[in-house]
């Protein structure tokens, strides 16, 4: 740590139950003291950072990424040292990826891959989520071993991508069957991947070839059809579930619904769903339509970002990511001819908090929630918010040349970024180095996760 002894001077410090004018004392990467004009001894060695008029908010976390993600037959733009300088810049101080072994491979050897991309390149702390592709004995025992050596506490079960990483309903009962054992909590991609295949065909067949075949082949239905079987198949072993990237009013309506009902849900919306929305399948340039083919796809109704905005803040949805993966213009040429071949994904490591303040705090004046992401992880740094930018693939940090933003204008930006007491941003400026973020390892039986299961099974 370059710089041990850190003073956050005049900010009003957001926290989850108020926000107050005050200091913030940092040492060690430890926050030792909060309060009014702190003065800590001896005063050398002393970095002090003036927050005065400016937000001191917990660093963020974005709970859903893919770096240098092996996918469709290219390589998401972003590494794992672009996109992590990118999320610094954005105000986000750990990412939570994914390890996603091919059927019939090993769940440990793929997190060890993911793991030898990550270490040397991070520049800010980060953890691993492990994706269950298929079922065996071996995967069992693989998860126990991943949960209890390697800090890993979640796992992704796709229900979609047929042939590549989907998983039935039988392996998905397996599945949460052995997260509840082990006290890890379940994740599931909501889309009826069956579905998708027979739309997939049936527009190729009527000469839909264009991005906006994307989405008629997978409309609201079939990922909100899914959410509800994913959720069905949980409650039924009792075991926590995690939908990630909730793109449709259907879809969060149904995790609403059962959250109501008692249901231990979540629902992830990204900030994709949250700042844009699917009108763009069918603009007349190929290239702009194609940068926002992503799976589950945006949905067309422009009220969609504004109703999963209402209900984060009502807690009917609970945490934010922003599945980022980007693939650049060419890359998504890769399906000028087909559909079904552009990589699919976007970006958002970079702009979430930003959009999310906007639509969120600016747009309908509500209180940004600063602890929910941090309930099933761990907070790791603080940010200073202020000022504002328009957002831009000219000038944002991520390695792709499209941003799905392009235009928007932010009133919330960060203007510095310290990470385990360091500051790592500030002003535009970087101060960090490849491999200088550390692997973070989450511990099974999450409290605020399981308390929840635990009264269940007691009724």
């Amino acid at each position: 740590l370059a710089q041990q002894r850190l003073l956050i001077k005049g900010g009003k410090v957001v926290n989850d139950d108020c926000s107050v004018v005050a200091d913030v004392y940092v040492e060690d990467g430890v926050v030792q003291q909060v309060g009014p004009n702190l003065n800590p001894e001896p005063p050398t060695g002393l970095v002090v950072l003036d927050a005065t008029n400016k937000l001191v908010i917990p660093g963020g976390i974005d709970t859903h990424t893919h770096m240098q993600f092996p996918f469709m037959g290219s390589r998401s733009k972003d590494d794992f040292y672009t996109g992590t300088k990118a999320a610094i810049a954005g105000g986000t101080t750990m990412i939570i990826d994914f390890a996603i072994p091919q059927k019939g491979c090993s769940l440990i050897e793929a997190f060890d891959r993911w793991k030898s991309w990550a270490d040397p390149k991070v520049c800010c702390d980060y953890a691993l989520h492990v994706a269950v592709t298929w079922w065996s004995n071996k995967v069992k025992e693989e998860m126990k071993s991943l949960v209890q050596n390697k800090g890993v506490n979640s796992f992704k079960m796709f229900m979609a991508y047929k042939d590549l990483y989907m998983v039935n309903d039988e392996e998905l009962y397996a599945a949460f069957s052995c997260c509840k054992e082990l006290g890890a909590v379940a994740q599931v991609h909501a889309e009826n991947g069956e579905l998708i295949a027979q739309g997939a065909k049936k527009m190729l067949a009527m000469g839909i070839t264009g991005p906006e075949g994307h989405e008629l082949c997978r409309p609201e239905d079939v990922e909100a059809e899914a959410t509800q079987r994913a959720i069905t198949i949980a409650n039924a072993v009792n075991c926590p579930l995690f939908v990630v990237h909730v793109m449709s009013k259907s879809a969060a309506r149904v995790i609403s619904n059962a959250r109501r009902e008692g249901k231990v849900v979540y629902g992830e919306p990204i900030a994709a769903s949250l700042g844009t929305d699917g009108t763009n399948y069918w603009n007349k340039d190929w290239a702009h339509a194609a940068a926002y083919v992503m799976g589950p796809p945006l949905r067309p109704d422009p009220s969609t970002p504004g109703f999963l905005m209402n209900l984060l803040a009502n807690d009917d949805l609970s945490v934010t990511g922003t599945d980022n993966c980007t693939f650049d213009i060419c890359q998504k040429a890769l399906g000028k001819d087909d559909f079904t071949k552009i990589p699919n994904g976007v970006n958002g490591v970079e702009d979430r908090m930003s959009v999310i303040w906007e639509k969120g705090v600016v747009s309908i004046s509500r209180c940004l929630n600063v602890e929910q992401n941090a309930r099933i992880s761990v907070i790791l740094g603080v940010v200073l918010f202020c000022k504002h930018r328009t957002i831009s693939a000219k000038t944002h940090h991520q390695a792709n040349n499209f941003n799905i933003f392009e235009g928007m204008i932010c009133h919330g930006v960060p203007v510095a970024t310290v990470s385990k007491g360091k500051v790592v941003y500030e002003g535009g400026a970087f101060n960090v180095t490849a491999g200088e973020g550390k692997y973070v390892s989450r511990p099974p039986f999450p409290p605020y996760v399981y308390k929840r299961v635990r009264q269940r099974e007691q009724v």
